[in-house]
């Protein structure tokens, strides 16, 4: 298997440090707000990585931080902390915040198919960790204090910044924002003293003052405690490269004089037509905001499948409905192969197989698996029920659920249309009895309101249909149903 490394500029082959066990970390989510799909993109393609690993017959054991404090408004220690920025906004606790949005977030990846990983673990579990981290990183002579907290002397380390490659060098300083009483622009926050003015809602007692930690601490107190040092893998976005992952390596490298972790992989962005999705710039799209447009969590899982992970994804209206339609072929295929007479498998299904494998194995060329997939579906050497085995062993990694798929294809005659969802899957019936009869009964004086021209009483029974769990569209002659899922 080989993965590209940022930290070398190569695809490597992959080494884990105990033969068939690989300890990864990836870098979870800041619990203000809702997660974006640019966001979801780089957690489905580590979730990829983690379903190869383990379809190769590795025990992976995956770990994962909740970042419920400590990450400012720049990554780059400026501003104010996002949690008590959103407790403000919303008028709840930090923690009330924290909790509910991960939550959110845990439903969010359930409903992509993405599997979860062992050990969830919330910055503010690991205080004493973080404070016990900054307290090495002061005795081995790395740290500084000025008015607002306690910084990383990046001076100190010779090889700080590592991580950047050559072209990349200017870009990085040249994002960081400016802190007063800084030695350098690069030197980072390992501890914040809370506002003398202001009594923060997360602080702490501390040898220095009462405070909270900066961002980056939080990674290396957690990965190291739950994976040890080096670890095998360390998953994030591309703009985790710059800051978050460089301080990192920093703190680890100063205190243990060990790298972090040996593999270091990264997703690129999903842009739109304008440029990056950034909740910074208010152009973001969630799960939520496609489900109301009728698109399956599982759609957009299939989009991103369409575009290497390393690669900028673009996305728009047109390429996600073309995602749901090319994911619905697959769906009716399934089912159409999953009825056929079972027969032996044939060196040809071997070849596919091992095709398969290649593609999975080279850095995760999932675009290269898709199209396989498709002339596979053709392929006159095989029998539909080795295309059906095949499909199902590729599910493995893909992650859509194809064993679970059942259509019922008379929902095209039917008046009424039901889309209902089991763990993200979509499930097309014709069967109107599990619709609560509550709601047939709104639906009912829906449509004779309409016919008879009374759009408020209509506007009224639409109301009382969303608020029982469902939502109601018109196509044509037709009646659509949908539950919320």
């Amino acid at each position: 298997m080989k993965i590209y490394n940022t930290l070398t500029r190569k695809k490597e082959e992959f080494k884990s440090i105990k033969d068939k066990e690989v300890g990864m970390y990836t870098c979870g989510p800041t619990v203000y707000w809702f997660a974006h799909i640019g966001n979801m993109r780089t957690y489905i393609f580590e979730d990829i990585l983690k379903r190869v690993l383990k379809y190769g017959g590795y025990k992976v054991k995956h770990v994962m931080n909740i970042t419920d404090v400590g990450h400012l408004t720049s990554d780059s220690d400026a501003g104010e902390d996002k949690l008590e920025k959103g407790a403000k906004k919303e008028r709840k606790t930090v923690w009330e915040i924290a909790e509910f949005y991960a939550d959110f977030f845990k439903k969010d990846i359930k409903s992509l198919h993405i599997l979860e990983p062992n050990v969830w673990v919330k910055a503010t579990d690991t205080i004493k960790e973080q404070i016990e981290l900054i307290k090495e990183l002061e005795k081995k002579g790395f740290t500084y204090v000025i008015k607002d907290g306690v910084y990383f002397n990046t001076s100190k380390l010779e090889k700080y910044g590592r991580l950047w490659g050559e072209s990349e060098r200017k870009e990085s300083k040249a994002r960081i924002e400016e802190v007063k009483g800084k030695k350098s622009k690069t030197d980072f926050a390992l501890w914040k003293f809370s506002p003398k003015n202001e009594k923060r809602q997360m602080e702490w007692d501390s040898p220095w003052g009462v405070g909270f930690p900066g961002w980056h601490t939080e990674c290396v107190a957690i990965g190291v405690k739950n994976l040890g040092i080096p670890f095998d893998i360390h998953c994030g976005g591309i703009d985790h490269v710059f800051i978050h992952h460089t301080n990192e390596i920093a703190q680890a490298e100063a205190v243990y004089d060990k790298p972090l972790a040996n593999y270091w992989m990264h997703g690129e962005f999903l842009n739109l037509k304008e440029g990056k999705m950034s909740k910074s710039l208010g152009n973001i799209v969630t799960l939520q905001t496609l489900n109301e447009k009728g698109i399956s969590p599982l759609a957009y899982r299939y989009l991103c499948f369409g575009t290497h992970y390393r690669s900028k994804l673009f996305f728009s209206d047109e390429s996600i409905d073309f995602a749901q339609n090319t994911l619905n072929r697959l769906y009716e295929k399934v089912v159409e192969l999953s009825n056929s007479e079972k027969k032996s498998h044939s060196s040809k299904f071997n070849e596919y197989q091992e095709k398969f494998i290649g593609y999975i194995n080279d850095d995760l060329n999932m675009p290269s698996v898709l199209a396989m997939i498709w002339d596979m579906m053709k392929e006159k050497n095989l029998s539909d029920s080795e295309k059906y085995d095949l499909l199902i062993d590729f599910d493995k990694v893909l992650g859509l659920g194809l064993l679970e798929i059942k259509i019922d294809k008379k929902d095209k005659d039917s008046k009424y249309i039901v889309k209902t969802t089991k763990d993200g899957i979509p499930v097309w019936t014709s069967d109107i009895s599990i619709v609560p009869k509550e709601v047939m009964v709104l639906v009912k004086q829906r449509e004779d309101s309409r016919k008879g021209k009374e759009w408020d009483k209509a506007d009224e029974a639409r109301k009382g249909i969303e608020k029982m769990g469902w939502q109601i569209e018109d196509s044509g002659e037709k009646t659509i149903i949908k539950n919320n899922p």
